[in-house]
């Protein structure tokens, strides 16, 4: 099955808190929704749509990640070695597993494509 990634995005349904995902708030109400592509959250393989509410956040990643903007704009600084980027529409990242990384999402919403792998 070959699946075009591109807009309008699907419906992305409400995660609830960012907190659910092992993240630590530091301003505003962060609030997370997605939609799978496949496998599931907790699966070796999966890829997604994943959304978030304006606000602070830090997390440190428990898998491999490659993702895409498609909506928005964040900073992200790796706590790790201090060096941050702001990412928007088109951007892209790659993220190993175990970097502790300060998200600053600076408008309503922002939304990734990711493919993670555990």
């Amino acid at each position: 099955m070959l699946t075009k990634i591109n807009t309008p995005l699907p419906e992305l349904e409400s995660w609830g808190s960012v907190t659910n995902l092992g993240a630590e708030v530091l301003e505003g109400d962060v609030q997370c929704m997605g939609a799978m592509l496949h496998g599931a959250p907790n699966n070796r393989v999966s890829c997604a749509y994943f959304g978030i509410t304006k606000g602070k956040f830090r997390m440190t990643y428990l898998f491999d990640e490659h993702s895409v903007v498609v909506e928005g704009s964040a900073t992200l600084t790796d706590e790790s070695t201090g060096t941050t980027t702001t990412f928007g529409v088109g951007d892209s990242w790659f993220v190993k597993k175990g970097t502790p990384v300060l998200w600053d999402v600076t408008t309503d919403r922002f939304v990734k494509n990711y493919l993670a792998v555990t």
